[in-house]
């Protein structure tokens, strides 16, 4: 057992008041009042630090709506895929369903802002190396079960097996090892770091990070789906539907006293892959809401926009369709190769023509303009005789003969890859697009040689880095790594980012990061998409969030008036 008696010291004399002040608070402070930060930033560190959330005014624990009417159905059109371990989800839509059911330990705004969510607060030691995190004290499985720190440890230990396969080994395994999570009260979780890292809270809101009743849970959760969500699940078939009831003991009540949630039952009901008989279905009426999570885009903007009766909201949010390459396989294992296809991007044609201008302009590296970490870099420009050159100097004068496979259910990634064949065919490349379906592609997109895959929003580049651009101890590729790329230098500038709280020196460090990913990296970025959600009339209480997550539990339906 691990000695943290030293490391532990921080918390002797800290009395367990939520929001006392971290030794930071006060650099923080002096950064905003200089200019060295800005306002938005200011609030989310002091928030990542452990100031309480009443600081910053109304939560989602708080919010509720006076007028709501209760009971009803909500029938959602998303796709329902067959779902065993939560930890292993892989895809938003499916955790838009279990959500409902299970829930997290924290809870990520519109904002980027943090909150504790089953969590009643936390603490962090100055070096941000020892996390006291405390559970509230009335929570419960819908099973009746307390939900206590046996839990919140059984669920962490879960996501860091190596068996399991979870992409939070991606984001934790860095930096917490199972031997670091220690029981230190009944609510209360105490995590010892291997290596500093501010973005804890944030990351236990990744979709896959559901606590998990570790009485009853037995590696499939649709055997005994018991979770601390206002809903409990009733049904679930692959490729039909998935059936959730009110749960009527909820811990958080409505204006009315009673527990939410406000709908009796939710629906989602698997409509395929094609999103237009879905907003068809939705101007109807036959449908509440269609799922976005992974799926729409363009064609929905383009197929809602002046439908009087349907409800079109959006949000500036990172989104990607990433051109990936692996590089353990020829031809994608030459940097040069690669280098050629990304100067096969006509950025602002991609954007204009796939996604109807709605979002960025893209620079070959995955951290978002609204990242806090972001670096402007001058966009690469199209340049199919430098691609050439390029082409040549790899040893394929007479051109490269390759194969694009696509999901062809996302309409702008299918715009976008006409696009990049007959971009691409002046520089030598000849492009076979081989499209499949949006659930077969969810199936092979670790395996896909050349592809485009549909990356959701996450709140800081960090994240994504880690989730997808890693590797882990033993320098083998993280889980989600699809194109295997690691690169030292990246590493090691990416493990200091990570520890790094000064915002400015923390840009700094992104400044070589994209640099570095933009130059010698896996994958292509064209443009960045604005998250879109669409309800139809009197639906209530719903609002985008830029990951695409769905949170059901404040919505509610009001009797549409026949006209």
């Amino acid at each position: 057992m691990k000695d943290f008696s030293n490391r532990s010291a921080f918390f002797a004399a800290k009395s367990d008041r939520p929001g006392k002040s971290h030794p930071l608070m006060e650099e923080l402070a002096h950064g905003l009042a200089t200019g060295g930060i800005t306002r938005r930033e200011f609030l989310r560190y002091t928030a990542l630090l452990g100031l309480s959330s009443a600081f910053f005014g109304t939560t989602r624990a708080s919010t509720a709506y006076a007028s709501a009417g209760r009971g009803g159905l909500l029938r959602v059109a998303a796709p329902v895929q067959k779902v065993d371990h939560p930890a292993r989800l892989a895809w938003v839509s499916p955790s838009n369903q279990i959500r409902q059911v299970a829930e997290y330990l924290t809870f990520t705004d519109q904002r980027n802002i943090t909150h504790p969510y089953l969590l009643d607060h936390w603490e962090v030691s100055f070096d941000l190396t020892t996390w006291r995190l405390t559970l509230r004290n009335d929570l419960r499985f819908n099973n009746g079960d307390e939900c206590t720190a046996d839990d919140v440890i059984f669920s962490m230990r879960q996501w860091l097996d190596p068996e399991i396969d979870s992409s939070m080994r991606g984001i934790l395994g860095d930096y917490l090892s199972p031997s670091g999570i220690e029981k230190t009260g009944r609510y209360q979780v105490t995590l010892h770091l291997d290596r500093p890292e501010i973005a804890l809270p944030e990351h236990l809101f990744h979709y896959p990070a559901v606590i998990l009743n570790h009485r009853t849970f037995e590696g499939d959760f649709l055997k005994r789906p018991h979770g601390t969500g206002p809903y409990v699940l009733a049904e679930l078939s692959p490729g039909e539907r998935c059936v959730l009831k009110r749960r009527p003991d909820y811990r958080i009540k409505g204006p009315d006293g009673k527990p939410l949630p406000y709908l009796d039952e939710i629906r989602f009901i698997d409509m395929g892959s094609d999103i237009i008989p879905q907003i068809e279905a939705l101007g109807k009426g036959l449908v509440d809401i269609v799922d976005l999570g992974d799926s729409g885009g363009s064609e929905v903007y383009e197929a809602t926009r002046d439908l009087s009766d349907v409800t079109l909201a959006s949000v500036a949010a990172a989104h990607a369709r990433v051109l990936r390459m692996r590089v353990d396989r020829a031809p994608w294992s030459d940097n040069r190769v690669r280098s050629a296809m990304k100067l096969c991007q006509h950025r602002q044609n991609i954007l204009d023509q796939a996604y109807f201008g709605q979002g960025f302009i893209g620079q070959d590296f995955h951290v978002h303009p609204h990242h806090p970490e972001y670096c402007e870099q001058i966009p690469p420009g199209y340049d199919p005789e430098k691609a050439r050159q390029l082409l040549g100097q790899a040893g394929y004068p007479q051109g490269l003969d390759v194969e694009l496979i696509f999901g062809e259910g996302w309409k702008d990634v299918l715009t976008y890859a006409e696009i990049l064949k007959r971009d691409a065919a002046p520089a030598g490349f000849r492009i076979r697009l081989h499209p499949i379906t949006n659930r077969e592609y969810r199936k092979q997109w670790m395996d896909i040689d050349f592809g485009i895959t549909p990356w959701v929003h996450r709140p800081l580049g960090t994240m994504v880095l880690n989730l997808a651009y890693s590797s882990d101890k033993d320098g083998k590729p993280v889980p989600w790594n699809e194109t295997r790329w690691t690169d030292p230098e990246f590493s090691r500038l990416l493990a200091a980012a990570n520890t790094t709280i000064d915002p400015a020196e923390r840009k700094k460090m992104f400044c070589k990061l994209e640099k570095i990913q933009k130059d010698r990296g896996s994958v292509g970025i064209s443009y960045w998409r604005n998250a879109w959600m669409v309800a139809g009339k009197g639906v209530c209480g719903l609002s985008p969030h830029p990951s695409l997550y769905l949170f059901l539990d404040r919505v509610w339906k009001e009797p549409v008036q026949e006209s």
